[in-house]
């Protein structure tokens, strides 16, 4: 299969990343309720997680939550920000993951930069918006839908000008591009285990410059004497058992990473978007493309999104359509009624795949169907 839906997940794991969990499943029990021997040796996988996404995140290893994915991550975040009635500010790029919890919570959303690819629009609408006040602000890194790259660090610099709160949504940009809590000044980074980071589904950190509040209540292995959660991070946003299979996975995948270099990972995704994307330009394919681009990459065929999708998936062509859970992102772009179809290259984005998906696209062209 020539796999391009890596923004929904990473499905090409390194082998390291199964043979950890597996070695988990047989040896780990629950981390931090005994003293056995399984128990310490969970702990020990737990931590030596938290050290690897501390390093390459450039936080305290304290301040990491594990979390069941991004958005449980974001839904604590924004809970532990906004209240009521608040007025939030956001992109107008974000996954129904920011968008849904603010709106479940009445908060008053205001949206800044609608223009793809531009960078100007983004940050004189942001800087705008403080001008005339917010209470927080949340924002993508990445859009899952078309790749742009905010200015999270400008947008970041301004919110700390005006003193705003804010949350980073890094959902399409672990792994592939730098991130820092310390540099971005965040009080709260939110991002997948099993995209980026290629760790398995069910895995996901919360980056915690703040205390933040605890979405659930419950069993740490501290303090039991308390009716409480702990006031300190991580075990404050932690009840329950952890995942620890899925943690020794992470920190597989992390460690992949480190060896490989984000960096590297991310220029060869971004080689392989460019030419696809001057190449379904030629077939006369409407592609939506610019600068300040990574690996994810929308088109519209002349035909219906879904099955445009369906055809590619019989040349065994892994991609998706539609709305990706983010109808603000396609409202911005003009494509709300029609969708798109997405690539999104991972780790191991090469010139074969591109080959055969581009083999697999002109067969969308209406001279060839």
């Amino acid at each position: 299969m020539i796999y391009l839906d890596n923004g929904a997940t990473s499905m090409h794991k390194p082998a390291a990343v199964g043979r950890a969990m597996m070695d988990a499943l047989k040896s780990c029990a629950n981390p931090g309720r005994s003293g056995h021997d399984a128990s310490m040796k969970a702990a020990n996988v737990v931590y030596h997680c938290r050290e690897l996404a501390a390093g390459m995140f450039d936080c305290d290893p304290d301040r990491v939550v594990f979390t069941s994915n991004c958005t449980h991550g974001l839904n604590i975040a924004v809970r532990t920000l906004v209240k009521p009635g608040s007025r939030v500010l956001i992109s107008g790029f974000e996954h129904n993951a920011v968008t849904r919890p603010l709106h479940a919570l009445g908060a008053n959303i205001r949206v800044a930069g609608r223009k793809l690819f531009d960078w100007d629009d983004t940050l004189e609408d942001f800087f705008q918006a403080l001008r005339e006040g917010v209470d927080a602000a949340v924002f993508t890194h990445v859009s899952n839908v078309f790749g742009y790259i905010l200015p999270v660090e400008q947008m970041a610099a301004l919110c700390r000008e005006r003193g705003v709160p804010f949350v980073i949504d890094a959902a399409q940009s672990a792994g592939a591009l730098p991130v820092s809590l310390k540099g971005l000044g965040a009080d709260f980074i939110a991002m997948p285990g099993h995209k980026g980071l290629l760790g398995p589904q069910g895995t996901g950190l919360l980056l915690c410059a703040k205390l933040p509040r605890p979405l659930l209540y419950g069993g740490t292995g501290s303090e039991s004497a308390a009716q409480d959660m702990p006031g300190y991070t991580p075990e404050r946003a932690e009840a329950g058992t952890l995942n620890v299979p899925g943690i020794a996975g992470l920190a597989a995948g992390i460690q992949y990473l480190k060896q490989e270099g984000i960096e590297a990972i991310g220029a060869r995704e971004r080689k392989q978007t460019e030419f696809c994307a001057r190449m379904l330009n030629k077939m006369g394919i409407t592609v939506f493309t610019g600068p300040h681009q990574a690996g994810t990459l929308s088109f519209l065929p002349e035909m219906d999104c879904e099955i445009a999708a369906q055809i590619l998936a019989r040349q065994n062509v892994a991609v998706r359509a539609g709305l990706h859970c983010a109808p603000l992102a396609h409202e911005s772009a003009g494509t709300l009624s029609t969708g798109t179809v997405r690539i999104s290259f991972g780790h191991d984005a090469g010139q074969t795949q591109s080959r055969e998906f581009l083999k697999a696209a002109a067969k969308l062209m209406p001279a060839n169907l």
